[in-house]
Order: C-alpha cells, then sequence, then structure tokens
C-alpha cells in the first residue's frame, strides 16, 4: 500500500472512530427513550467498522497507530467545534502541536 494510500485509511479510521464516540456522546447525553438507542446502535456499528478498518491492513501496527493519533486529535477537534460548540484551548493547541510534531517524525523518519 503507498504511503497516500495509507494516510487515507488512517483518516477514515479517525472518522470512524471520533464519529462513533461522538454518536454515543449525543445519545448518552442528549436524547433519550428511542433517539437514545438509536444513537447508541448507529455509534456502537460505527465503532466496530472503525476496528475492522484499523486492523484490516497488514501494517507495523505501533508505528502506523502513533501516525493514527494525529489524525484522530484533529478530526476529534473539528467535530468538538462543529457538533459540540466547542472551542479548542491554548492548552489544546499546545498539546495538539506535539501530537502533530510526533506524527511527523513516525511519518518521515
Amino acid at each position: 500500500m503507498t504511503r497516500p494510500a495509507v494516510l487515507a485509511v488512517l483518516l477514515a479510521t479517525a472518522v470512524l472512530e471520533a464519529g462513533g464516540d461522538a454518536l454515543i456522546r449525543i445519545g448518552l447525553r442528549e436524547h433519550s427513550g428511542v433517539a437514545r438507542g438509536v444513537f447508541l446502535v448507529c455509534g456502537a456499528l460505527v465503532l466496530a467498522a472503525y476496528g475492522l478498518t484499523v486492523n484490516l491492513p497488514n501494517w507495523d501496527f505501533g508505528r502506523l497507530l502513533g501516525v493514527y493519533v494525529v489524525f484522530f486529535f484533529l478530526v476529534a477537534q473539528v467535530i468538538s467545534l462543529v457538533v459540540f460548540h466547542q472551542q479548542p484551548s491554548r492548552v489544546v493547541f499546545a498539546g495538539g502541536a506535539l501530537i502533530v510534531a510526533g506524527g511527523v517524525v513516525l511519518t518521515l523518519w
């Protein structure tokens, strides 16, 4: 698998994981009854799709999952802003810069 293809798979997995987490959070905190159940089941299905997607390719699990953390962090911040209307703080930006720097090292070294 080429580097761009691997990065695309990692981005897709980050969207699945962060999206599944967001669906479960919405179900637990913002809904009740049938709507809660629908959000929780959808979140579980999306998280299962994440687990399959991230583990199907035959790759160096530790190294690429280190790069994956960068994508997860970035996607999670976008979802936090767009869905939950939570602005990232300076601490999140500082920690995020360290996460991204680590991903660059893992990708390019």
